[in-house]
């Protein structure tokens, strides 16, 4: 285990009102609770705590006994203090892991083992970090001082000036009329034309994505996605049952050999792809790859599932193309959302396709859950039409400019590889040169949540590589705890 100062251990309380040992408490039950120390597990020795963490062996001693009082760590005479099999968390556990949980509490001492970094663990820990963002830069969207809250405010307080009767029913499948006149008008501004009849809102890009592979993925079928792509889709069409093959992608954007190959081979059912801003390589399609994917997914009947989410931060004229533009949503299936640009917690997203493809979605929709919330829907209306929204996302843009070459020469400074210097877009995909799980587990332990490349695989590969968020890249400790983890496993390496 890293040494990392007691003040640099996340707790729900200001610190300095808390003593070393409430501290210490805390550090102990958040990581029992976010499983980096799980059931069976022996806790670090209280004299290498104590060193680690810079306090005496006594304050180890009551941090552990109180942890013991309150159901989270079993003292055994002799042997230590281990992490106890807690009643409220036997539904999160698999039988799995109790089994593996009851082993290891029969073997010899062992040091704890490193979290298990999975897409559940890093959407937890998003959630936790989303108070301190500076101490986040694998978290996936901005921090809130880079938001306009009054924005969302203003909107809610004019509808609040509204009749409250028209809050009370259940709403449209297919979501508030105006809202999708309105997005009708916004697509026409990238050349894809779209009646209201064929946009379905949806809370976000995570259910229009859960939507699709409910109504057209089956058991064996086969799934094109980026590789590395938007991990939270992967284990959505896997519950479906469905194959995952990954498209590898190149500084210029997706390999389209390797993609031609890859639809030859497995005929897959569908293509889901980022064309503006990739997450997390931050390429663009071009217009001849555009061209190109069209003509495979024609050749070989795939559906196209196009995921704009982050196209309102690619600003004018930026060398990028909407595969919907050039199909007019025949077999692509185009999506959206405000998430990013606005809060993660307004939940309007948008899927836009065929009149078929559409009805579908909006009766799948009713099937999970009746409708989405239209009182969102006519707060982002009133957000969309009241005049302010694109001056804040050129904000947005014009400060993600300002500091997205400082984030890449600082990765770069402390030893990482860029894959490419997009000239939009708030990612940066780096090479570490370092297994990345254990370095996101080592900047876990040092109060920073980072995200490792694996996630980003469909297959969760291990890899080097790892997404920066540029906006949440300025604390001052950040290029420290790099430089001096990648320069420490370089001299072991040496």
């Amino acid at each position: 285990m890293s040494s990392v100062p007691l003040d640099q251990i996340p707790a729900p309380h200001d610190a300095a009102t808390l003593t070393l040992v409430d501290q210490l408490v805390q550090w102990g039950r958040r990581r029992i609770e976010e499983r980096v120390f799980r059931p069976g597990m022996r806790m670090p020795s209280i004299r290498k705590l104590a060193l680690d963490k810079g306090v005496s062996r006594f304050t180890v001693v009551e941090a552990y006994e109180r942890l013991v009082a309150q159901g989270y760590l079993d003292s055994r005479r002799g042997s230590g203090f281990y992490v106890r099999e807690r009643v409220a968390s036997l539904a999160a556990v698999t039988p799995l892991e109790r089994r593996a949980g009851a082993e290891a509490s029969s073997m010899p001492t062992e040091p704890p083992a490193p979290p298990t970094l999975d897409v559940v663990w890093l959407l937890r820990n998003m959630l936790q970090q989303s108070t301190h963002p500076e101490k986040g830069p694998g978290l996936g969207y901005f921090p809130a001082r880079w938001l306009d809250g009054e924005l969302i405010a203003g909107a809610m307080r004019s509808l609040g000036r509204s009749s409250g009767t028209q809050l009370l029913g259940f709403g449209s499948p297919q979501g508030f009329l105006p809202l999708r006149q309105q997005l009708q008008t916004r697509m026409a501004e990238l050349e894809i034309g779209a009646t209201p009849e064929q946009i379905v809102l949806v809370s976000g890009i995570t259910q229009a994505i859960d939507l699709l592979a409910r109504i057209y993925v089956q058991p064996g079928d086969t799934v094109v996605v980026g590789d590395p792509a938007w991990f939270q889709m992967f284990g959505r069409f896997a519950s479906q049952g469905a194959r995952l093959v990954g498209m590898p992608y190149t500084p210029e954007g997706p390999d389209l050999d390797a993609l031609e190959a890859l639809v030859e081979t497995w005929r897959p059912r569908m293509l889901v792809i980022n064309s503006v801003l990739q997450n997390p390589t931050g390429t663009s399609l071009t217009a001849a790859q555009a061209f190109r994917i069209l003509r495979l997914a024609e050749q070989y009947d795939f559906i196209v599932v196009e995921d704009d989410v982050y196209g309102d931060l690619c600003p004018t004229g930026y060398p990028a193309t909407r595969l919907a533009s050039l199909d007019q949503l025949r077999r692509v299936i185009y999506l959206g959302s405000f998430s990013k640009t606005l809060a993660p917690n307004l939940r309007v997203g948008f899927v836009a396709a065929s009149p078929e493809v559409t009805q579908a979605v909006a009766d799948q929709k009713m099937l999970v859950g009746m409708t989405s919330p239209e009182i969102n829907e006519r707060v982002l209306y009133r957000v969309l039409t009241e005049g302010h929204y694109r001056r804040h996302v050129e904000r947005l843009r014009a400060r993600l400019d300002t500091v997205r070459d400082k984030a890449a020469r600082m990765l770069e400074r402390t030893g990482c590889r860029l894959f490419t210097a997009p000239g939009a877009g708030m990612f940066l995909w780096a090479d570490t040169g370092v297994d990345a799980d254990a370095l996101t587990a080592a900047g876990h332990e040092a109060g920073f949540l980072l995200t490792p490349g694996s996630l980003f695989s469909p297959h969760q590969s291990p890899t080097t590589w790892m997404r920066f968020n540029i906006a949440n890249c300025g604390d001052p400790d950040l290029p420290v705890f790099l430089s001096r983890y990648l320069d420490g496993v370089a001299r072991r390496g040496a």
